[in-house]
């Protein structure tokens, strides 16, 4: 089944710009999906394993190298954003 889910970072921080700018980049660097980043989020589509095995690994090497933040993530099913 095809996913889409979008993806906003709040890292706890007063420099948050260079933590977002270090997860997308990051996410890039391993992204296996379509990926679409906009002013206010990232867009994710693919295989909902491959995009929720993404986004697990990506948020716990947020956590562990970059610190406290809220992701906030909207999940369409079964749709193709990109």
């Amino acid at each position: 089944m095809k996913l889409s889910a979008e993806i906003t970072m709040y890292p706890f921080h007063e420099e948050y710009r260079p933590k977002i700018k270090a997860f997308i980049d990051e996410l890039a660097s391993r992204c296996a999906v379509r990926r679409e980043t906009f002013p206010t989020c990232t867009v994710l589509t693919g295989e909902y394993d491959e995009v929720m095995e993404l986004l697990a690994v990506m948020m716990k090497w947020s956590h562990e190298t970059l610190g406290k933040a809220v992701f906030v993530v909207k999940f369409l099913p079964g749709y193709e954003a990109l």
